[in-house]
């Protein structure tokens, strides 16, 4: 039996300001910044994953981050990238549960999140089930994705260090 979440539970879809995002503008000069942080604890291959997956979630849900494909010299086209350049920090498991309250509580920051259970399970409706039966205070996050106004971001993230 196939499970779909209600549209009433999914987040809305981040709107990417017009005012932002020059693509002739070094990432540092971008009025937008994105930041994926990742369980220090993790393996290479499941940091790789968690944040391979932030980053398709993000996609989805704020599309206006990738630019256009681009062409080669001969004529090969390649799929856009994003625009605001993508950071990814390390931090501990109390520090990303502390991140995600934080970005949560901040206005105009799009919070994307990946529980253990994503990784825990191999069937997409088995996470589902493993969501559905977890208390809100017992999540355990292994990555948090956000995006929004670079000062916020800084203020959200800027000690961490880069994933190593």
């Amino acid at each position: 039996m196939s499970q779909t979440a209600p549209a009433e539970t999914m987040p809305a879809a981040f709107t990417v300001p017009d005012d932002v995002g020059a693509l002739d503008q070094p990432t540092r000069s971008q009025k937008l910044r994105w930041a994926i942080v990742v369980d220090r604890s993790l393996p290479a291959g499941l940091a790789a994953n968690a944040a391979a997956c932030m980053a398709a979630a993000v996609g989805k849900a704020a599309p206006g981050l990738v630019g256009p494909d681009a062409a080669d010299g001969a004529g090969d086209v390649h799929s856009g990238l994003p625009w605001t350049g993508c950071l990814v920090l390390a931090a501990d498991g109390d520090q990303l549960q502390a991140l995600r309250g934080a970005a949560t509580r901040a206005e105009g920051v799009l919070v994307v999140d990946m529980p253990r259970a994503a990784q825990a399970t191999s069937v997409y409706n088995e996470y589902l089930d493993a969501m559905a039966h977890t208390g809100h205070d017992e999540v355990e996050y292994l990555a948090v994705s956000v995006v929004g106004p670079r000062n916020r971001i800084a203020k959200l993230v800027g000690r961490l260090p880069l994933l190593r």
